[in-house]
């Protein structure tokens, strides 16, 4: 989902040439090998910001960008305090595939050239399918966090060599916790394998796909709502007759970026006895992200088990 838009390139300009001449950028930040204190990393959104803390533990001192689970995040605007952070950042995760485009845009206005980036989509190894665009929401991608574990404790031990044991360490233990939530995946698989489900956007498909169950939604609808574009009468006609006619058993819904076509589709989904899962692009309030993943999975077994 192409969701960050970039400030224009003379504002950000303009901020970061009067932050980093008054504040220092990464060049004076010390040597890569010994940083003073904490590691400092930037990151795109609090998903990863958790991650990066709990492979880092208090080795590490993060700031996400996103990190308001109120922040609709197709009107985000970069702040001067996202700037300076980058600026001094030593490792930055991003998404990457068009998701948080900003993030490069803003390392290269900060001339942090220096920065370990961690790129999720090319740790992910997935690629677009034959005609169509890549699902970039590859944080519900299990396999794909578990590698993404291993890079950020590269990153950091690189940055930090005294304590790569301890952050390889953190990175296995995180993982452990990942082969859980695949076990839980697999679970719904073995209960409810080919079931139909409709989603608004394509947000939680990779953890829809591996828990076996099939995306009937029309392709049009999801992909006008992910980009923000009107739903034609058509394709909203052919999405509210999934739940008229009882084609589905659950919608699964971005209650992160609703609007007036997404509501009129959960107000169908709930008029006809369809239950609903709401699920987020940033952690909720409280959760880290093994909490969160579990609670979606949680959430989506007790709808299929209605």
């Amino acid at each position: 989902m192409h969701v960050f838009p970039a400030r224009s390139t003379a504002f950000l300009t303009g901020v970061a040439l009067a932050l980093i001449c008054g504040c220092g950028g990464s060049s004076d930040a010390g040597p890569r090998n010994s940083p003073a204190g904490p590691v400092p990393v930037v990151a795109s959104t609090n998903v990863y910001g958790d991650v990066v803390e709990q492979i880092g533990g208090d080795r590490v001192r993060v700031v996400s960008i996103i990190s308001d689970p109120a922040q609709d995040p197709h009107s985000f605007e970069a702040s001067t305090r996202n700037q300076l952070e980058l600026s001094r950042a030593k490792v930055v995760v991003e998404n990457g595939g068009g998701y948080d485009d900003f993030v490069r845009s803003m390392l290269r206005t900060a001339k942090n050239s220096s920065a370990d980036v961690v790129n999720a989509v090319e740790v992910s190894g997935r690629t677009p399918p034959a005609n169509g665009e890549l699902n970039e929401h590859v944080w519900y991608d299990f396999p794909t966090m578990g590698r993404l574990a291993d890079r950020i404790a590269d990153a950091l031990a690189r940055t930090a060599p005294a304590d790569a044991d301890v952050f390889r360490q953190n990175a296995r233990t995180f993982k452990d916790k990942l082969t859980l939530l695949q076990a839980e995946e697999q679970q719904i698989k073995a209960a409810h394998a080919g079931t139909a489900v409709a989603v608004t956007e394509p947000v939680p498909l990779y953890l829809i796909e591996a828990s076996g169950l099939r995306n009937s939604t029309p392709a049009a609808f999801s992909e006008a709502i992910e980009e923000g574009d009107d739903v034609s009468p058509r394709t909203m006609q052919q999405t509210l007759d999934l739940f008229t006619g009882k084609r589905v058993e659950a919608l699964v819904y971005n209650a992160q970026t609703a609007g007036p076509q997404t509501e009129k589709v959960e107000q169908a989904a709930e008029d006809n006895g369809i239950p609903v899962v709401p699920v987020t692009e940033t952690l909720p309030p409280g959760e880290d992200y093994i909490s969160w993943m579990t609670d979606n999975l949680d959430a989506l077994k007790t709808a299929l088990d209605e």
